[in-house]
């Protein structure tokens, strides 16, 4: 099965199911994927992204060449909206 937008948004919900997420894709190959939730407060950029390609399973690198990610606790993008 193909991967699209909407699909992703739905494993990368069922992940961080307290999270705001938002996921977009101009060609359904290439993603951008923005998550805010409370669980990244203290892990490093890695242990985010880990975390996000564990949602997302063996799809990442298949039907899903490129993943943009944005990946912030809600303090975090409080602190960009205010910038």
């Amino acid at each position: 099965m193909d991967m699209d937008s909407e699909r992703i948004e739905q494993q990368l919900r069922a992940a961080f199911p307290q999270a705001e997420v938002n996921v977009s894709s101009d060609d359904n190959v290439h993603f951008t994927a923005k998550v805010v939730d409370a669980g990244f407060d203290g892990l490093n950029r890695v242990a985010r992204h880990r975390r996000v390609h564990d949602a997302i399973g063996p799809a990442l690198g298949r039907e899903i060449h490129a993943l943009t990610l944005s990946l912030r606790t809600p303090e975090e993008q409080a602190a960009m909206a205010r910038d």
